[in-house]
């Protein structure tokens, strides 16, 4: 394991949901500049609500980061590679984008949500069926980015004499979202990595407890949502507005199918809520102890999703006065597992 890749990393969030494609290709030179290690961008075909405003295609957002950043990685957070996007296609997309990246590309996977997979009128099953399609597409991706000509024919999916012509070397670490224990362990079974969004060491646990027994030690990549603003006030108020899903509770997020269905649910949220889930305002020491509070669960990846329209701010207040606080910050010790 190189220094690199022992020392902690962190990371910019580009929400596809709350900006236009040029914007997100111009905050991604920021992050870079500004001394970030990796980006995570997010797969959606709607945003979560109408007043986001936004979600392009991220294939087509990554191809032109890739020719606008030199060294910065970045991954998707999350692509569900099931239904709305067949997982042949989503190794041809991914091994384009590894092309175009050479080493900095990584593709992280989900299970979805109802919000984006439905519209194309499959049917939405329930978790466990979802998991196991999950795990049957990983299985196709990498079947594919062995080479040559491969098929497949599974429960869920079929490939026929199918080929992937360019592959690049290497070949981009798969990283599997998970928010439970069960889908924590299927990420150690057949993850290159593991992505969530809360700091539960018993997540932690459950995805080395299944890995491999001579696994090399794999990145556990984990979300802070923020809301940086000049005053804490307007940024409660921001998140508040732009981001009420945070305080919905429970599986409401992977179950509705629409974002004005999420608006109606919404509605009952407060804005106290919102900043029980949010860190808001300019305060440096509660943006350094969420991250800190990954660093402690046994994450090594860490990055913040700012709200609102100032990314720039964000980015330049992490540049000033957060990302040197947590260069001193140091990975927990690999955690025993049973």
């Amino acid at each position: 394991m190189s220094a690199k890749d022992r020392r902690l990393q962190f990371g910019f969030a580009l929400s596809s949901e709350e900006h236009p494609p040029r914007d997100h290709v111009r905050h991604a030179r920021l992050a870079e500049e500004a001394g970030f290690d990796f980006l995570s961008i997010s797969d959606h075909y709607h945003p979560w609500t109408d007043l986001q405003g936004h979600s392009p295609f991220v294939w087509s957002v990554i191809g032109a980061i890739a020719q606008a950043t030199e060294r910065i990685r970045l991954g998707t957070g999350v692509t569900c590679p099931t239904m709305r996007i067949h997982p042949a296609i989503i190794a041809q997309a991914a091994a384009t984008a590894g092309c175009l990246m050479p080493g900095r590309f990584f593709l992280g996977v989900g299970t979805g949500e109802k919000l984006n997979e439905h519209i194309l009128g499959d049917r939405w099953p329930e978790h466990e069926v979802r998991a196991a399609m999950l795990e049957e597409a990983v299985a196709v991706i990498r079947l594919l980015w062995k080479g040559g000509v491969r098929s497949h024919h599974g429960r869920y999916f079929t490939v026929e004499n199918a080929r992937i012509y360019d592959l690049p070397d290497p070949l981009p670490e798969i990283v599997i979202a998970a928010s439970g224990p069960n889908a924590a362990e299927l990420a150690g079974r057949i993850g290159d990595g593991f992505w969530t969004t809360a700091p539960e060491p018993e997540l932690i646990e459950a995805f080395e407890g299944s890995a491999p027994r001579r696994a090399r030690r794999r990145p556990r990549y984990g979300q802070v949502t923020v809301c940086w603003a000049k005053d804490e006030r307007s940024a409660r108020r921001t998140a508040h507005r732009l981001w009420p899903t945070a305080g919905i509770p429970g599986e409401a997020t992977q179950e509705l199918p629409s974002p004005a269905h999420f608006e109606q649910l919404a509605a009952m949220v407060t804005e106290e809520a919102i900043t029980e889930a949010v860190v808001c305002g300019p305060d440096v020491g509660r943006h350094v102890a969420a991250v800190r509070s990954f660093v402690d669960a046994g994450f090594d990846h860490v990055y913040v999703h700012q709200i609102g329209p100032d990314q720039a701010g964000c980015i330049e207040f992490y540049r000033r006065d957060v990302l040197p606080e947590l260069a001193r910050l140091r990975p927990a010790g690999r955690r025993a597992v049973a």
